[in-house]
């Protein structure tokens, strides 16, 4: 909160007119206290402004232009001042007030501070002064005139009323009773004035009047009951029936808005309830609601009611949940009733209540561990459930089944066998053919296999599919329903029930041989895929893994994985599920909530953990093989579930595995030096096994004791210098980026640094191109643990990396800046320690240590400006840029001067390569350095910038002009003109006229918001983002600036892309054509097409059988949007258009380039002899029709050519998918007519 002072000074430094007064009022009340010789204490303030109040209010009339000024400050200065003094001047000050606040056409700039200044004195009340009636002056007295405040027509006096009597309610003084001394007051006067105001509303309503007068104020009245229900906690008790059975009758009424109102209330009652100390009141107003139970066809009144009560047994069900569960079948049954009726509103209303039931009312405590008594609560809330499925309810059957879905969800296992009745009810109603919410019901059903488990739905609803009894339905759609919804069951029931299943439907496809398989081999097949796809559900957590999950069942799933190619995705998530879902309950803090959960504790979920270890070496050597032998874009399921199990298992099998799998790499290394080198693989190919031994090897990395690390590094170092064989090289690389995932592997990291350090050292020349961006990766993921004896590394790569800042590889790029930026941070971070310059390579054995800074790590890789090739300055440039704008804030002064000056050298630099990368390092110092460091360089560098303002190669010009726009925005047009030389500033001036063109268009409310400025607040997530990349010149921004900055490019390039639409039609964007409409360009005005009539020659004649674009020497133009105008019909029209040919010197015609409206052609010249055949039409028509502004084949007419090459835009840009346009034929080529004249 603001000090006095600081207000004060608001006050004096007035921004706005109607402040100007406040100020000139403060000036003379410290003028007074100066001329007193009082300290400008809030005491003081508050003396003399309660003089001044008294003298502008003397005659009984207030002094409109003192009496606010004064009210105001009295409201800024009151809650500073001395609560005693508040105490005793609190007559003295209500009197004054009264006048203000009882006057009626007193303005809100008055009222506001008045409440203000009532609010601070009524805190400041204590518990005796609340004691005195309303009838003396008095605090209550004050109260009442804010409660009357409250209901004010005006909103901002309204609001500033609540707010004060919320916060006097909310503090009461020091008391033994809870509820403030004036609650009863403010209750009863609010549940007044509502009632008052209620009857009017309804009298108004019979006699149909307009409803608008009273509705208004009733919102206000309900707002002030709520205010006073949110700060009393509740209502106070002796008026809470009251109030229930009013609101109730106010919701009644049918407005929406006021059924809302009085929601929010009844949601504040209970909110204020919620807590211990005012739970008591609770039992007693739900009890006074179910009273107050409207009739069962009452659709206005009955949703709202159902409503009330489900969230007032949802807070009883927290604060008193034994309680609130035993009376859950009466309530049950009560609601239940009301899913008969036939209004849809009361059907939803009492089932969402139901489904509140069920999620709230039931406590953890009772499907944990239920006494008696609660089971017969259980079974009495299941015999509800039963009778929900009875004709009476036939209506409401999907809003039914909505209920039983919550039923299964909150009683869980305890469902079996309460339940099982429902289910079969469901499960018969499903096989209905005729039977039209079967998706509905499938989802019941679902969530009862999820509570009750497979088996016991299964023993009610069997699935006969192996030998299917008479006169019992198949039910070979239950299925998908149980692959979806399975999980923490007994793994058994599926060897007993799925397993024989999935053999009796295999044996019939079997039988079938190699004959042609017929539908019903095909069905059985989809079962046996169906039925392994339930697999990974009953591996979900299973109850029963230690007995179930034998030798014969992993023997099984271990043939099924080498034999049948289709299952193994779902064997592979049921075992990776075994151990990830145990592995999840061991993790978990809190065991209550764990029973609930699952039924199996953290103890149990670790002994499964350990039993499935003993199963991981024999699963893993299959896997092994397995993996082996799959596609590599099939291959990312076997590789998850070989994780999973190296994760539980032992470490003495682990180490034999590892050893084994080393032993075996290394023999098909050997192999593959002794083989030639084979052509290039086809993308279905399978890699070498070193390839696949590699990866078994990374997976395996993080799960390794550190004894096995020597081993796992000596492979690394023997595949790293492998450049014969790129993808082994990467996989290589990988080994240290996953190591460091692990808290083992940064242990290895951390020890065996220097080796590692020397690995990557030694194998810089072998690194092969592909491998570049692993290697990157391996040196970031080793920088954070290099110690600070070891700083020499960082200058030992940083060449390296520089370089791979230029690379082709977009990834390898961004991976060389993340790299840069993390290497600066370390010497940063390791600031003012040594860096032995004789370990670096070709650094003299006595070079001189040096200090680790972040300006040391500039000056290292500034040395690559010394390049001997524009290759190396350029990478050098680039990777300054980058670092620059990361550590732009705390590197020194001077170095950054220096290098500014650096670069302004290197602009004249006659190498484009290096000049490129310059650009982008000035835009990052104009929009990044300060303003003093940069204006200073700005006389060298605009001239040196304009040397390449000529140069269209590379977009040199577009980048030029788009720096010039960040310096003149960021330094102002003068500094940036007075600084350019003479001969460019046209540049300039162009960049200002276009910024106030724009400024002009967005001031007069431009709609289309063509220009960037008008919308760039939208378009950019960050002030960076905006003052880098908006900007006129669409491509002026190059897209490796971004990339260097780490920005995404993704965000520079959204909001640029129009839809070509069609007027007759929107685009349909679901048709697979809506591509070819799409553009990325914004698009000229599109011609409207018409209907093609046939071809005619001179005579009139038709012309059948030719193709458009055949050498006619009557098609010059090729035909636009509207082909009926072609050949001489073109000309004709042309002929009376304003756009007819205009002879120039040599005979010629010329097409005039001054635009229409709906022009976009450059002048053209069209040879005389190309158009003899049309010079008889153009003299009959006389030579006034010839002098007209220009020769032009009327609107639907493209032109022959259009500027820079782009063709008629005015026809549009070709869209994606669209079929090419052809420009005009002569003699069979495509292009503009030289003229006689031409040279």
């Amino acid at each position: 909160m603001a000090t006095l002072e600081e207000k004060l000074d608001k006050i004096r430094s007035p921004n706005l007119q109607s402040q100007q007064q406040t100020g000139v009022v403060l000036k003379a009340v410290e003028e007074t206290l100066k001329e007193q010789n009082t300290q400008p204490t809030p005491t003081g303030y508050f003396a003399a402004l309660l003089a001044l109040l008294n003298q502008s209010l003397e005659s009984g009339k207030i002094n409109r232009e003192l009496t606010p000024s004064v009210v105001y400050l009295l409201d800024v200065v009151t809650p500073f001042a001395p609560q005693p003094l508040l105490r005793s001047k609190f007559t003295q000050i209500l009197t004054l007030l009264a006048p203000v606040l009882l006057l009626d056409d007193a303005e809100a700039p008055l009222l506001r501070p008045s409440i203000g200044c009532l609010e601070s004195l009524l805190l400041a009340q204590d518990s005796a002064a609340w004691k005195l009636p309303t009838t003396e002056i008095s605090p209550r007295r004050a109260v009442a005139g804010l409660l009357n405040l409250a209901i004010d027509p005006r909103p901002k006096v309204r609001k500033r009323a609540q707010d004060a009597l919320k916060k006097v309610l909310k503090n009461p003084p020091p008391s033994p009773s809870l509820d403030h001394p004036a609650a009863d007051l403010c209750a009863e006067t609010a549940m007044r004035s509502l009632s008052e105001i209620a009857k009017k509303a309804a009298l108004s309503r019979k006699q149909k009047k307009a409803s608008a007068e009273h509705d208004p104020t009733l919102i206000h009245a309900l707002q002030l009951v709520k205010t006073i229900a949110a700060a009393t906690g509740g209502w106070p008790s002796a008026n809470i029936e009251a109030l229930c059975e009013l609101l109730l009758s106010i919701a009644k009424s049918g407005n929406e808005h006021m059924t809302m109102a009085v929601f929010d209330i009844f949601e504040m009652i209970f909110e204020g309830m919620a807590d211990e100390v005012a739970s008591a009141k609770l039992p007693r107003l739900l009890e006074i609601i179910s009273e107050l139970r409207p009739s069962a066809n009452d659709t206005q009144l009955l949703p709202p009611w159902i409503a009330i009560l489900s969230r007032g047994y949802d807070v009883s069900a927290q604060t008193d949940p034994e309680e609130t569960f035993q009376k859950l079948p009466d309530l049950f049954a009560m609601i239940s009733e009301f899913l008969e009726s036939s209004s849809h509103n009361i059907r939803i209303s009492a089932s969402e209540c139901l489904i509140s039931f069920m999620a709230n009312c039931i406590p953890d405590q009772v499907i944990i561990e239920p006494s008696i008594y609660d089971e017969k609560v259980l079974e009495k809330i299941g015999k509800n459930a039963e009778s929900l499925l009875s004709v009476k309810y036939q209506a409401a059957w999907m809003e039914t089944f909505n209920v039983l879905g919550a039923i299964f969800d909150a009683l869980r296992w305890r469902a079996n066998p309460m339940m099982l009745n429902v289910v079969r009810t469901v499960g018969e109603l499903r096989g209905n053919n005729s039977f039209m919410g079967k998706k509905e019901a499938d989802e019941v059903l679902g969530k009862a296999i999820r509570a009750m488990g497979p088996e016991a739905v299964l023993s009610v609803l069997p699935l006969n599919l192996i030998k299917p009894v008479k006169d019992q339905p198949g039910r070979a759609w239950m299925l998908p329903i149980l692959r979806d919804y399975t999980t923490n069951t007994n793994l058994q029931h599926f060897k007993t029930e799925f397993i024989p299943l999935s053999e009796a439907m295999f044996q019939r496809v079997l039988d079938n041989g190699d004959d042609a398989k017929t539908m019903e081999i095909k069905i059985y097949e989809t079962i046996v895929h169906q039925t392994w796809s339930i697999l990974p559900g009953y591996c979900d957590l299973p109850l029963d893994l230690t007995v179930a999950f034998d030798q014969a069942f992993a023997e099984m799933l271990a043939n099924l994985l080498y034999r049948q190619v289709d299952l193994r995705l779902d064997v592979c998530r049921a075992l990776k599920a075994l151990v990830e879902s145990n592995q999840a309950v061991a993790s978990l803090q809190d065991e209550d909530n764990l029973i609930l959960k699952s039924r199996v504790s953290k103890e149990d979920a670790q002994n499964n953990l350990t039993f499935l270890g003993g199963f991981a070496g024999n699963l893993l050597a299959v896997l092994f093989n397995v993996y082996s032998q799959t596609l590599p874009q099939s291959r990312g399921p076997i590789l998850q579930t070989i994780n999973a199990y190296l994760s539980i298992t032992p470490e003495k099998e682990l180490i034999e595995t590892f050893d084994r799998v080393s032993q075996m790499l290394a023999s098909s290394l050997n192999e593959a030096n002794d083989k030639d080198k084979k052509a290039q693989k086809s993308k279905d190919s399978m890699p070498s096994t070193s390839q696949t031994l590699m990866d078994l090897v990374i997976t395996m990395s993080v799960y390794l004791p550190r004894q096995s690390f020597g081993p796992l590094f000596n492979i690394a170092a023997l595949i790293i210098v492998k450049d014969d064989d790129p993808q082994l090289q990467k996989k290589a690389y990988k080994l240290i980026p996953r190591l460091a995932d692990s808290e083992t592997g940064k242990i290895a990291l951390r020890e065996r640094n220097t080796d590692l350090q020397q690995l990557i050292l030694s194998s810089a020349e072998k690194v092969s191109v592909p491998a570049r961006r692993e290697r990157l990766a391996a040196i970031a993921a080793l920088v954070p643990f290099i110690p600070d004896t070891a700083l020499h590394f960082i200058p030992s790569v940083l060449s390296e990396v520089v370089i791979c800042c230029k690379e082709h590889n977009e990834r390898a790029r961004t991976s060389a800046f993340e790299l840069l930026v993390l290497m600066g941070q370390k010497l940063a971070d390791a600031k003012g320690k040594p860096i032995d310059n004789s370990k670096v390579p070709h650094m003299p054995k006595d070079a001189p240590p040096v200090s680790a800074s972040i300006e040391e790590y500039f000056t290292m890789v500034s040395a690559g400006l010394a390049g001997s090739t524009p290759h190396m300055i350029s990478a050098s440039i680039t990777a300054l840029t980058r670092i620059l704008y990361e550590f732009r804030e705390i590197i020194n002064q001077e170095v950054l001067s220096d290098l500014v000056q650096t670069m302004d050298l290197f602009l004249t630099s006659n190498n484009r390569e290096i000049v490129k990368s310059v650009l982008g390092f000035v835009k990052v110092c104009v929009i990044s350095l300060p303003t003093e460091l940069m204006l200073p360089r700005l006389p060298t560098m605009v001239p040196n910038l304009m040397v390449w303002a000529h140069e269209h190669k590379g977009h040199f010009r577009a980048k030029v002009k788009h720096i010039l726009e960040r310096m003149v925005r960021r330094f102002g047009f003068d500094v940036v003109n007075r600084n350019c030389p003479e001969a460019d500033r046209k540049v300039l001036t162009n960049i200002r006229k276009t910024k106030e063109r724009s400024k002009r268009k967005k001031e007069a409310g431009d709609e289309e918001g063509n220009q960037p400025n008008g919308k760039r607040r939208s378009r950019f997530e960050s002030e960076y983002d905006e003052a880098l990349y908006s900007s006129d010149e669409s491509d002026a921004s190059d897209d490796s600036d971004a990339e260097v900055l780490g920005k995404s490019r993704k965000a520079q390039k959204g909001g640029s892309t129009y839809i070509l639409e069609d007027d007759d039609e929107p685009l349909d964007l679901l048709d697979r054509k809506a591509l070819a409409s799409i553009s990325s360009t914004k698009p000229g005005k599109i011609r409207k097409a018409g209907k093609t009539k046939a071809k005619t020659d001179l005579d009139g004649k038709l012309i059948l059988g030719e193709e458009d674009g055949d050498d006619d020497v009557m098609v010059i133009d090729t035909p636009g949007g509207n082909g009926e105008e072609t050949g001489v019909g073109a000309y004709v029209a042309a002929l009376k258009s304003k756009d007819v040919g205009r002879r120039g010197r040599g005979g010629r015609l010329k097409f005039s380039n001054k635009r229409g409206k709906d022009d976009d052609d450059d002048e053209m010249d069209v040879d005389e002899k190309d158009v003899s055949t049309i010079k008889s039409q153009i003299n009959r028509g006389g030579r006034g029709g010839a002098s007209s502004r220009g020769f032009r084949p009327g609107r639907g007419g493209g032109s022959a050519r259009g500027r820079s090459g782009r063709g008629g835009i005015s026809a549009g840009r070709r869209g994606l998918g669209e079929e090419k346009r052809h420009g005009p034929a002569f003699g069979g080529k495509v292009g503009k007519p030289k003229s006689p004249g031409r040279r």
